[in-house]
Formats: C-alpha cells, sequence, structure tokens
C-alpha cells in the first residue's frame, strides 16, 4: 500500500487482535463508516466516501502505535478455538468471506483461486468452509503447499499454452495482467470473475475471452454487512472452524522491535513467507 502512493498514517497496521481487560481474545474491524450515508446505513459501510479517513491503520493510527482508541462497535469477539495469537488473521479472511457472499458462494460450486499470498490462501479457507471444490494456482512452492494444506488442488499446467478449464467461480487475488488473463481461461462459460486483488499497475482484462464467455466481473472492496451479519463475525467464524489456519498462513512470528525484519521477510516471497505477524 505504502508502494502504491497511499497516504498511509503513522504507526500503520489494520490487522489487529488482542485481549479485553477481562481476557476476553477479540479482533478488530478496522473500518468505521459515518453511519449516515446511505451504503452505511444499508451495511455497506466499506463504500462509505470518507471511511478511509478513519479507517485504523490507514487514516488513522494503527496497530503498531503503543495506543489505538477503537470504536467498541469494531470489536470481534471470537469463537471458542480462535486465539487472539491468530487471530489478525481475520481481517483478511473477511476479505475472502465478502467476496464470496457476494459471488453466492456455495458448495456446489468448483472454485478457482489465482494468486497463493495471504488474501490467496484466505480465499481458499472461507471456500472450503462453504464447502466447494477448491483449486489454487499459486508462484511459489510455500504457497502451493499452504493451499493444498487448507484443502485446495494445485491448477497443474494452468501456465501451458491452450490450457482450459471450466470453473464456476475465480478469484483472483493476484492483481496481474496475466492473472486475469489465465482466470479467464479456467473460467467457464458464463462464469463469475470476483476481484478479490489490489490492481496498483492498473485493470488490464483479456477483453475478447470476458465477451466470448459471458464472464461476470464482481469487483469486491474490503467487507461490509450482510443479510447474515457482520462479514468479520463470519471471518472469525472461518478462524475457528479450520485449525489449519494459522499454521497455513502464518509463516513468520517477530516481536514488535523486529518490525523493520518483519517487512523485509515478507516482501521476500520466494523465501516462503505468507503472513508475517508481529507479537508483542
Amino acid at each position: 500500500m505504502i508502494d502504491g502512493g497511499w497516504p498511509i498514517a503513522s504507526p500503520p497496521g489494520h490487522e489487529i487482535a488482542g485481549l479485553l481487560d477481562d481476557g476476553t481474545p477479540v479482533a478488530v474491524e478496522p473500518i468505521i463508516g459515518c453511519g449516515e450515508c446511505p451504503p452505511c446505513r444499508r451495511g455497506d459501510y466499506n463504500l462509505c466516501p470518507t471511511q478511509l479517513s478513519r479507517f485504523i491503520g490507514i487514516g488513522a493510527a494503527g496497530g503498531m502505535a503503543d495506543q489505538v482508541v477503537v470504536p467498541a462497535h469494531c470489536l470481534v469477539p471470537l469463537p471458542s478455538g480462535a486465539r487472539a495469537e491468530d487471530a489478525s488473521l481475520v481481517e483478511p479472511l473477511a476479505v475472502a468471506v465478502h467476496g464470496l457472499r457476494l459471488a453466492g458462494a456455495e458448495p456446489s460450486m468448483r472454485v478457482a483461486v489465482i494468486g497463493g499470498g495471504a488474501i490467496g490462501q484466505c480465499a481458499v479457507a472461507a471456500a472450503r468452509h462453504v464447502g466447494a471444490h477448491v483449486a489454487l494456482h499459486a508462484r511459489h512452492d510455500a504457497q502451493r503447499a499452504a493451499g493444498e494444506r487448507l484443502g485446495a488442488n494445485v491448477l497443474v499446467g494452468a501456465d501451458e499454452p491452450g490450457y482450459r478449464d471450466d470453473y464456476d467461480l475465480v478469484v483472483d487475488c493476484a492483481g496481474t495482467k496475466s492473472a486475469l488473463a489465465l482466470a479467464c481461461r479456467v473460467a467457464r462459460p458464463g462464469a463469475q470473475l470476483v476481484l478479490l486483488a489490489s490492481y496498483w499497475d492498473g485493470f488490464e482484462p483479456p477483453g475478447m475471452a470476458i465477451s466470448s464467455k459471458e464472464i461476470r466481473i464482481l469487483p469486491s472492496f474490503m467487507y461490509g454487512r450482510g443479510p447474515g451479519g457482520r462479514d468479520v463475525d463470519a471471518a472469525a467464524a472461518v478462524l475457528a472452524a479450520n485449525p489449519e489456519i494459522p499454521g497455513a498462513i502464518i509463516t513468520h512470528r517477530l516481536p514488535l522491535d523486529a518490525a523493520s525484519d518483519a517487512f523485509a521477510i515478507a516482501r521476500d516471497r520466494k523465501s516462503g513467507a505468507i503472513k508475517v505477524v508481529l507479537a508483542p
């Protein structure tokens, strides 16, 4: 986000979890909508025109600060089975849960996830939680191994010329031109393409492939509240239900005073880093 030119608050950190004074483990939903605009009133506070100015870790000081004031409504109580030490994953899991909710993901669907970073792994975990058959295309060995641990098959040979497939739902978590091209190759005619990635270098989809297959493109931005409640609460339930998630996605844990090392590790995907967590 910093490389992309976002005016990030200092200190940053929007994936936060911890303990209340009484020991209750919680995650934090960092979005703070205005509460008055039409998107906020219908539960789409992620689309509030002013929320980024208050977003914890982006517009306001985040989890790397000595202290952060968090509105009570932003707390996410963790279900039994989820630990505070792992619950910084609730935020990226909510990104995936939101996109799959918008797409109407169902157990009968065949889902392909493109991109094996943290969001891609969260998409695998969330789709498997729904009961869907999931395949993952990832660049690095550690990412492919994590996806398999979470229940995904690996898309073998997907980069070969002429490769085709027939997935009902394709989730792009990579954000590159080549990823979009691959997503359209593996999508069946009439499939949905959900955009969870951040397209820092522009959005260049293969127009002919999209048109000839009538692929429906569905943008997804962060998370909000649907008919079943908040996406962050659903994400916490996904985390609690699958004890494999923390071990598969969190590859490094460092103390707060090693933050600079943590960022360097996180940038080096070839070394096996997926999610790097800082702990006090």
